[in-house]
């Protein structure tokens, strides 16, 4: 049983095809016009779809054709029939040995990317689905298949003084940015609870970053603090300002105050507080949504996109918009993106 599973894959049968074709033509030709070299290509397909024993196979099935053809080219032992035997033989080898170390490379990509996720998992845990009166739902969406890890971040718990959240995107990319983006939820997670205030949070992350960054370093990010008033408090630290959607179809980005400095260059805020009627939702999100561009160069119009954000879970929600981003970049996407979508939600005893 094993040996017919590598034997007798499918990813075998396109090389194979191909063999068949080009004997045909080759047994087709007049005997002047010989294409017995042209048998190897089988086995250069074969390197790059199938494994290494299934390539060889190809390869060997090659070789006795090559021998085979001197019946119909009429050339046994001519120097010409044996020029093309080595020839589809090196191919045959040379084939074998690419396949070899290209599922050498997919074994330790997936081994790799495997690590990635884990990564991703601890760096973003899954965050609750409710946090007293908030509803609550993320995403994260990778620039590439092959990498789930990145700058973005974010995070939300719930403190003494209200539940606080942060999204942010450290700069670059690679483990850089992945160091970056821990160090600051690290450090968020901690503040969080103690700091009195998003002013002193926001100093506190600041200083953080500014420890460990490079020159060239930041890391832009929103915070917000829920109360159960009904409002919301937020600070922009060189970061998109939210989406705030209300009953109807009234849909509008956040103001939130003066332009400020991402993390790690001394931002001195003052939040801004802002009404969140029950049934209001609030999108969080980083650059890699609103800078995706369709074939044309055109941005993701996120604005045209609030109805999918306002009906059904929060959860399906953002998958709705994430359908839209796809539609209109047509699955290409140049940089990772993290979403946060928040709603807040009657409670018993809400009259507000």
């Amino acid at each position: 049983m094993a040996t017919k599973r590598w034997l007798l894959g499918r990813d075998v049968l396109i090389p194979l095809g191909v063999l068949g074709v080009i004997v045909s033509v080759d047994a087709l030709l007049p005997p002047r016009v010989v294409v017995t070299g042209a048998f190897a290509v089988a086995a250069i397909v074969a390197s790059a779809t199938t494994t290494a024993r299934r390539t060889a196979i190809v390869a060997v099935a090659a070789t006795v054709l090559a021998a085979a053809s001197a019946f119909w080219n009429h050339n046994l032992a001519t120097v010409e029939w044996w020029v093309r035997l080595a020839v589809t033989v090196s191919i045959g080898a040379l084939s074998v040995i690419l396949a070899k170390v290209r599922v050498r490379r997919e074994h330790a990509l997936r081994h790799m990317t495997a690590i990635a996720e884990a990564v991703q998992r601890a760096l973003l845990p899954a965050v609750p689905s409710s946090i007293g009166s908030l509803g609550v739902a993320a995403r994260y969406v990778s620039a590439t298949n092959e990498a789930l890890v990145g700058g973005d971040l974010y995070e939300v718990t719930e403190t003494s003084h209200g539940v606080r959240m942060i999204l942010g995107d450290a700069r670059g990319k690679g483990l850089d940015a992945v160091q970056m983006a821990a160090t600051v939820l690290a450090a968020f997670r901690r503040a969080a609870a103690t700091e009195p205030t998003l002013t002193a949070l926001t100093t506190d992350l600041d200083n953080v970053v500014s420890a460990v960054a490079g020159d060239e370093d930041f890391v832009t990010a929103v915070l917000a603090e829920f109360h159960d008033d009904s409002t919301v408090s937020l600070v922009n630290c060189g970061h998109h300002p939210p989406l705030l959607l209300t009953d109807g179809d009234e849909s509008r980005l956040v103001d939130t105050g003066e332009p400020e400095p991402p993390l790690g260059l001394h931002p001195a805020p003052t939040p801004v507080t802002c009404k969140l009627p029950e049934g209001a939702r609030l999108l969080y999100y980083t650059d890699g949504l609103v800078e995706a561009r369709d074939r044309e160069g055109a941005f993701f119009p996120l604005a045209d996109s609030a109805p999918a954000l306002r009906t059904g879970s929060l959860g399906a929600a953002l998958d709705n918009l994430l359908g839209e981003l796809v539609d209109h970049t047509g699955y290409r996407t140049d940089d990772d993106m993290a979403l946060l979508l928040i709603e807040r939600q009657s409670i018993r005893g809400d009259t507000t």
